[in-house]
This record gives C-alpha cells, structure tokens and sequence, in this order.
C-alpha cells in the first residue's frame, strides 16, 4: 500500500472529512473572458448630452394634430353617377348565328390586303364630280357574281343572283365620299352619303346557309370574294343577322332584326367638324378626326345607328382604319346565295328623304 500512496499523494479516508480541500469556484469570467482593465462597462447615468430625459414630445405627430376632425365616412352603397361616362364598347361575337365564309377565303383575303394597301386619296377630276353630284353611279361587278345586273334608270340598278351562288362584293364605279373635296375640315360643311336597296326575293343560300344580302361603305382596293365589314376599312349591316361589321373579321355586334324580302334598307354615313375642337397640339403627322356617324333606315324611316369612334374594345376590336375621313369611300353591297334586288343612288328614289 505504500507504493500506491507514493503514486497518488495522500487522500482522505472518507468523503466530506474535515481533511478534503473546498473548489470554490473563483469571482469573475475565466481568464480568456476577462477585460484586460478589469473595468465594467455600464452606460453612464442620465440621458445623452443635450438632452433633459428620454421622454417622447408633447402632443401627437405633427399630422394628427389635436384638432383635426377624422375624416369623413364614405358611403360606399352610394352608386355613382354615370351619366358623363363613355358607354361601354359594344361586345362583338366570335362567329354569325347564319352565313359564315370559310376559313380558306378569310386567310386568303387577309393576305390580300396585306399585300395591297388602301389606296391614297386624290383630287378628282371634274367630270368625276359632277357624275357623283348628278347621283350618276355605275357599279361594278366582280368575277365571284354570278347573275345578272342591269341599269333602270339614272343611278338606279336591278340585279339577281343565282341560288346557292358564293360570297361577291358590288362595288360603285366612284367615291360617294372623296377625302379630299369633300372632308368638312376643308369645306366647314357636313357632309352625308347614303344609298338604298330593296329585296325583292331570296332564293336557296350556300350550303346550308340562308341566302341574303348586306349593305356598307368601304375604301379600295377591297377583296370583292369577302362580304363588306368583314375585312379592313369597309363597314356594313348584314341581313341575315341583323349585326353591323366595321373592319371585323369575327361574328360583328348586335344592331338591328335581319333584313326580310319585300323590305328597303338604307345606310349613311355622316361626316362633320367635331363638337369639341380637334387637338391641333397632337404628334406631328396626325390628322385631326372628324365626327362621323352612321344611320341605318328600313322601310324610310330611321332605325338606329352608331358613332364610327364609339368606344372599342381593345382586345376584339380592329378599329376604323379607312373609314375615318381620310381615305376615298365606296358604297358596297355584299350578296350571297339567291337574291333578287334593287340599288337605288338617285335621292329621288329614296323611301327616306333628308330633312
């Protein structure tokens, strides 16, 4: 036992003896802890320099001042008044409920059109004008009719198409509306064209569509295979759906009831200097617009119309280009299937006569 003791050093008998050692843990962080100075590092009393204490400002923030009143209470169950908003665009269709051309001749004749422009305005020579102001106006018929068409009269025409005949555009020999003399930024004056046509008969339509007719305003060149309204700068209203087209290509907006045999229809177009002045200020190169309104009569007398610069719908709507004033217009009549019929361009004709 002696040689363990001088191994281990002596060591008490009994744990707890008055003989054992006290490890008290010494006062203060380790040595690798401890501040080199030994100094604590309490914040000064008092607050900062320049300051009395730490107590926030009298008063509330300088924008909720003690005598302001809260504001006042919207009543949101109010409905707005609306009278001097625009309406709202007329929704426009995905297709026609009656007669829809293929898709073969759309793509072809959008990319006709892309190919050949509208044509520029020019100044007409005078043996034009006085054709146009004599209500002297020849049609011209396009390859697709298929029928016959004859002149009765001055400015008065008869036609018939054969039954279950394809889509086919008559167009007028002349502008009713040349951009360039007859634009009321240049005369100060209104300016109206319009033309009436009277079913006689419908025969057997295509396929298994309705024959029928439509009538519209449209700029050249135009694909005289495709109904006016449906391609750019040409508007009309269709007889089998009653709806109106202005450059649409889809199934058109809902206007008036379709057009029945035995009945006249006639469409105008109005052009005039807007009520408000144009904004002379816009981009260099923009034409100021003019105010233009279409009227649709039935029977002689007025039915309804629209404004040319309504409100569109962005994301449906192709917008006005070529029917806004600036390009020469010509008067159209789109057929298809078996339709007999009447043109009449002489005023004296009309079922409706200007005020």
């Amino acid at each position: 036992m002696g040689l363990f003791k001088s191994f281990k050093g002596d060591h008490p008998d009994t744990i707890g003896s008055e003989s054992s050692h006290s490890y008290t843990p010494g006062t203060g962080p380790p040595p690798s802890h401890r501040p080199s100075n030994e100094e604590h590092y309490l914040p000064p009393p008092g607050p900062p320099p320049g300051q009395s204490a730490y107590l926030p400002p009298p008063g509330p923030p300088p924008s909720h001042k003690s005598g302001d009143e809260p504001p006042p209470y919207h009543d949101w169950t109010v409905v707005p008044d609306t009278a001097l908003l625009p309406p709202p665009p007329s929704l426009g269709h995905e297709a026609s409920p009656a007669g829809n051309a293929n898709l073969s001749d759309a793509d072809r004749a959008h990319e006709w059109c892309r190919t050949y422009p509208l044509l520029r305005p020019y100044q007409p020579a005078a043996v034009h004008l006085d054709a146009v102001k004599s209500e002297n106006i020849e049609l011209v018929q396009p390859r697709e009719y298929q029928g016959s068409l004859a002149k009765t009269g001055l400015g008065s025409w008869k036609g018939s198409t054969i039954s279950g005949g394809r889509d086919a555009c008559l167009l007028s020999s002349l502008p009713c509306y040349f951009a360039v003399p007859d634009s009321p930024l240049i005369t100060e004056k209104k300016k109206t064209i319009y033309f009436e046509v009277k079913v006689l008969s419908y025969g057997v339509g295509r396929g298994g569509d309705a024959s029928s007719l439509a009538i519209g305003w449209c700029a050249l060149p135009y694909p005289t295979w495709r109904m006016p309204g449906w391609e750019r700068g040409s508007l009309a209203v269709h007889g089998d759906d009653g709806r109106r087209y202005v450059n649409d290509t889809w199934g058109g907006k809902d206007f008036t009831g379709t057009i029945h045999a035995g009945q006249t229809v006639g469409l105008g177009m109005e052009f005039s200097i807007p009520d408000t002045p144009p904004n002379y200020g816009s981009s260099p190169g923009q034409t100021p617009g003019l105010k233009i309104d279409i009227f649709f009569t039935r029977d002689g007398v007025k039915e309804s119309g629209w404004s040319l610069h309504e409100e569109l719908d962005a994301q449906n709507d192709l917008g006005v280009d070529g029917l806004d004033g600036q390009f020469d217009l010509y008067a159209a009549v789109g057929l298809f299937g078996g339709v007999e019929f009447e043109i009449n361009f002489s005023s004296r004709e009309w079922l409706w006569q200007p005020s």
